[in-house]
């Protein structure tokens, strides 16, 4: 049976950003999944391929019904066996929206091919995660048609999440990061042996469309190590003004632009304007979601 969009948008109109994790089999998403849940201060609906393949700590679960599991700190996770358009459905049917979406892609997805539905009823797309084992960037005798499936997987990536960098040798991490580099030019990436064994759930607190401050970026964490910087917008801006004003900041900030996050005033009312790795978003604010204007939140690599 084809999915077919709900006739009413959930939680008033109000939509949830989504952040996709994808990477090949053994990459390390399920271990990057745990530290979102360990590390989670907001409700998070978590989507995965089956969620007896989490290993949650019991003092945390609050309560389980068939392949849904629901945590003490609000989050729930459920399981995209039947399909998206079903675990989807689940978080919907929710009568408060969670605060973020994050969803565990298998190993053997294609991102390209699920990114539309970080933009189906009730949700935003946010960015898509991808994690890579830095032996099998290298690992040259894996059969062409996984080598070129995990390749394609890393052009889709908003961030690259080098993993198993502890247990290669250095010329591999070095060969695997130059590869990266190569397939995703531009696209920031960061190592969990030198950001710390939570990186990846650090880097999805940055996302969020939250109701009141659409814009707001919390404080640093991942991007400690980075600068953030404001860009005063002189508004009203129409979509190429905005373009321009965005293909300006690697000249007024310096370094590699990361992430770009803030609020313009159009003609047309104000827009949500969203920057991640080489994804750019220019999403019209719904009515309860209006606010001020405000200036660009730019994070970028020095």
């Amino acid at each position: 049976m084809a999915y077919a969009e709900p006739e009413f948008l959930p939680w008033d109109g109000r939509r949830v950003p989504i952040t996709f994790v994808a990477g090949y089999l053994g990459a390390g998403k399920t271990t990057a999944i745990n530290e979102v849940l360990a590390e989670a201060d907001r409700p998070i609906a978590v989507i995965v391929n089956d969620v007896g393949s989490i290993n949650i700590d019991a003092a945390l679960i609050r309560k389980r019904s068939g392949d849904t599991i629901e945590l003490t700190d609000g989050c729930v996770c459920c399981s995209s066996i039947d399909g998206f358009g079903a675990a989807f459905d689940q978080v919907r049917s929710r009568v408060e929206p969670p605060e973020h979406v994050v969803v565990e892609l298998s190993g053997v997805a294609e991102p390209a091919n699920v990114v539309p539905w970080g933009s189906s009823a009730g949700f935003l797309l946010d960015g898509v995660v991808v994690v890579a084992a830095a032996d099998q960037v290298v690992d040259n005798s894996m059969p062409e048609w996984i080598r070129v499936h995990l390749d394609r997987q890393v052009t889709e990536a908003d961030l690259l999440v080098l993993t198993k960098t502890d247990l290669a040798e250095p010329t591999v991490t070095a060969a695997a990061r130059a590869r990266l580099a190569v397939l995703a030019p531009g696209v920031p990436l960061v190592s969990t042996a030198e950001h710390g064994p939570g990186a990846l759930g650090r880097f999805l607190a940055l996302g969020g469309h939250r109701a009141g401050d659409a814009a707001k970026v919390p404080g640093p964490t991942l991007f400690d190590l980075h600068e953030t910087n404001t860009v005063p917008v002189d508004g009203p801006l129409d979509r190429a003004g905005i373009d321009s004003l965005l293909d300006s900041l690697p000249q007024h900030i310096g370094g590699h632009i990361a992430r770009v996050k803030g609020v313009i005033e159009t003609s047309k009312g104000l827009v949500l304007v969203q920057v991640v790795g080489n994804r750019r978003e220019v999403t019209t604010l719904l009515p309860h979601e209006h606010q001020h204007p405000t200036d660009l939140v730019v994070i970028s690599i020095p």
